[in-house]
């Protein structure tokens, strides 16, 4: 589960926003089960949503591993 969040994320850091169901198309979860991993990924602060349904990463610093 914790790699699934942190693909979740670089998704949307890479990609910049994208919805619910862009993302549960491109990682073939059902919506609800993106929605729970969206939920841990606010409460950490580390998403946001300025439209229902649509996500983007904040502002807060994450360390994420270096990739060679």
């Amino acid at each position: 589960m914790l790699n699934r969040i942190k693909d979740l994320y670089l998704y949307l850091n890479e990609r910049g926003t994208a919805t619910t169901k862009e993302l549960s198309e491109q990682f073939g979860l059902s919506e609800r089960t993106i929605q729970r991993d969206i939920n841990i990924l606010q409460y950490n602060g580390l998403v946001e949503s300025y439209k229902k349904g649509e996500w983007t990463t904040t502002d807060k610093k994450v360390k994420l591993p270096k990739v060679d």
